[in-house]
């Protein structure tokens, strides 16, 4: 059997463009996913709700029985269920790209919702809690779009979301020589936000690529 990554995808209708984590076609390696239902970004985000950690312990066991050689997720928030994640299976778990934080020096990260973004979920990756962060504008299109779940997404419009959050990030905190997105969705801005910053950028597509290599 030809080993594939597990993906626990939220419950979302919000369009995935390429590049998108959530999407199977942006990875290296063969992928299975898996929709956990109910698990809006309204809950797993802004709410942090616990109840749904036994659905994603499930369908992480569910994939795993499978033949899933590692399993990750389509929501950078779920680090806060990392270690009870990587300790209801077997194989490696990598729910996000703050993972990434502990290996490098002077890193800041680009979030989806700052408001939601705790110590707690910086710890949860092993980071410093003083981690710098910087978020989309509150009640911009793209928070809007992902967190409220919309079904349609002007992308040079989410990139420029993007962008200005990196840029805030930068300017607020110039010592950074790293930027890590948070948000799963934020991959396919990589490459704008590299060059507009001038720094390295992390996300999870780089992350689980970079870990499965060393499986």
């Amino acid at each position: 059997m030809t080993a594939f990554l597990g993906l626990l995808m939220l419950d979302t209708c919000f369009p995935r463009v390429p590049g998108d984590a959530g999407r199977p076609d942006s990875y290296a390696m063969p992928v299975r996913a898996v929709v956990v239902t109910g698990a809006s970004p309204q809950r797993v985000v802004r709410e942090g709700d616990a109840s749904l950690l036994q659905p994603f312990i499930d369908a992480a066991r569910a994939l795993v029985s499978q033949g899933a050689a590692a399993i990750t997720t389509s929501c950078g928030f779920l680090v806060q269920h990392q270690a009870a994640l990587q300790a209801a299976v077997a194989v490696p778990v990598w729910t996000s790209a703050l993972l990434k934080l502990p290996e490098l020096q002077r890193a800041g990260v680009v979030t989806v919702d700052a408001a939601s973004l705790s110590t707690l979920h910086l710890r949860a990756a092993g980071a410093a809690p003083d981690t710098p962060v910087a978020g989309l504008a509150p009640g911009c299109l793209l928070q809007r779009t992902l967190l409220d779940n919309l079904p349609e997404l002007d992308i040079a419009r989410a990139e420029q979301d993007v962008l200005e959050a990196a840029m805030r990030l930068v300017q607020q905190h110039p010592a950074i020589q790293h930027v890590v997105l948070e948000c799963t969705n934020m991959p396919p801005y990589a490459d704008a936000v590299a060059k507009a910053t001038g720094r390295p950028v992390h996300h999870l597509l780089t992350l689980v690529h970079e870990r499965w290599k060393a499986l």
